[in-house]
């Protein structure tokens, strides 16, 4: 039978980055949150490894997809792993910060851990994660948390700490932007330490996330802006939506959120902001 799985966008609420490594890649903090926009995942047992698009941006993927890396190291990891054919409707834009790749190969992982319930406990899906990239390991582990060094530290978040559900926008403009030239342009100068959430200086709930991820921001934000300006026009047009408490961009852009007070405000933004942008890819959603 197959198995089905969803990979939700990831979005990063803040994200530090505290430093370069020796080996060119940097130290990062992040709070992690998930959308409940995804693409799917399809694996078809034992059919033979291949793999198939659809979806609207499915023809945007461009260079090896990251799904025929992860069936190489699963075979690498155990070669007694049932695989099998991949179907991937890309629902999620392409270089968009919004981990939409990695969130795929995090589902293939899951998807060939379910078909391989008596050979599961054999493999470190953590460590075949992290090989495949610094967000697959949280979209693997799929729920809200902090994640530190490369992104290969996963702090899942539980109540207290957890963040709340919050009603949001996501916008797009349909630009790319490679995180590799967002990092390449991002200043040496990196900003002191900042609290992480929920350590003593937030109020709690919404406002106290809300007052964190001002207080910590996106420390790419600015580099990302300087290769497509119309991330500040994108965040600006969201910012002064009615019901919206904060705009921000995720991850590395050019996608960027906007926190709003209810659904309801979040759908009539959305629909506002698609009449104003018609090429522009908008979607109301929950973040959790």
């Amino acid at each position: 039978m197959p198995l089905h799985e969803t990979a939700r966008a990831k979005i990063n609420l803040t994200l530090t980055v505290l430093g370069r490594r020796g080996d060119g890649y940097h130290d990062l903090e992040s709070l992690v949150t998930f959308a409940d926009v995804s693409d799917r995942v399809v694996l078809h047992p034992s059919l033979g490894c291949r793999i198939t698009t659809s979806g609207p941006f499915a023809a945007d993927i461009e260079g090896p997809n990251l799904l025929d890396r992860a069936l190489v190291l699963l075979s690498e990891a155990d070669a007694g792993l049932l695989l099998g054919a991949v179907e991937l409707e890309k629902n999620i834009p392409v270089a968009a910060g919004l981990g939409g790749g990695s969130a795929d190969a995090a589902a293939l992982l899951r998807a060939v851990r379910r078909a391989n319930r008596e050979r599961a406990g054999r493999i470190d899906w953590h460590a075949l994660a992290a090989r495949l990239g610094a967000d697959v390991p949280v979209c693997l582990a799929g729920v809200p948390a902090l994640i530190r060094d490369v992104g290969d530290r996963i702090e899942p978040l539980e109540a207290p700490r957890r963040p709340p559900p919050l009603a949001a926008v996501l916008v797009n403009p349909r630009v790319a932007l490679p995180t590799s030239r967002v990092f390449a342009a991002l200043s040496r100068s990196f900003p002191p330490p900042r609290p992480s959430w929920g350590e003593g200086t937030d109020s709690g709930g919404i406002d106290g996330l809300l007052a964190c991820i001002r207080v910590r921001g996106n420390d790419l934000e600015a580099a990302a802006i300087s290769l497509q300006p119309v991330i500040a026009d994108v965040k600006a047009a969201i910012a002064v939506q009615p019901g919206c408490q904060l705009a921000a961009m995720s991850g590395s852009g050019p996608t960027c959120f906007g926190i709003f007070d209810n659904d309801v405000l979040a759908a009539q933004a959305a629909d506002a902001l698609s009449r104003a942008h018609p090429s522009w890819w908008i979607v109301r959603t929950r973040l959790s």
